[in-house]
C-alpha cells in the first residue's frame, strides 16, 4: 500500500509558476512509474507528465516546455514544477504511483490560474 499526499497548489495569475509536491509514504516509490494527471471541471482526468524510476519522462503536449516534472528517491517526493501557467492550467491536479497493476492515487490539489 502507497499513500500519496500532494500540496502546493493554489491561486497564481496567468505567466505565474507554482511547484507542486507528492509525498509518498514509504520506499516504493523509488521503483514506481510516477506521474502527475490533473482533471478540470466537466472534463476527464488526463495525462499531465510521467516519470520512470530511471527518470525517463514524457509529457502531454500541451504542458511540453513549461512544466518539469522531477523525482528524490531519497525522500520519496515527486515534484512538478509549473510555470508560465495558463488559465487553461487550472485543474485539481493528482499524483500517482502505478506500481506493475498497481496504481495508487493522491487525494488532490487544485490550481487556479487567473487572467
Amino acid at each position: 500500500q502507497v499513500q500519496l499526499v500532494e500540496s502546493g497548489g493554489g491561486v497564481v495569475q496567468a505567466g505565474g509558476s507554482v511547484r507542486l509536491s507528492c509525498a509518498a509514504s514509504n520506499s516504493i516509490f523509488s521503483v514506481a512509474v510516477m506521474g502527475w494527471y490533473r482533471q478540470a471541471p466537466g472534463k476527464q482526468r488526463e495525462l499531465v507528465a510521467r516519470i520512470a524510476s530511471g527518470r525517463m519522462t514524457n509529457y502531454a503536449d500541451s504542458v511540453k516546455g513549461r512544466f518539469t516534472i522531477s523525482r528524490d528517491n531519497a525522500q520519496n517526493t515527486l515534484y512538478l514544477q509549473m510555470n508560465n501557467l495558463k488559465p487553461e492550467d487550472t485543474a485539481v491536479y493528482y499524483c500517482n504511483a502505478q506500481i506493475s497493476t498497481l496504481s495508487y492515487w493522491g487525494q488532490g490539489t487544485q490550481v487556479t490560474v487567473s487572467s
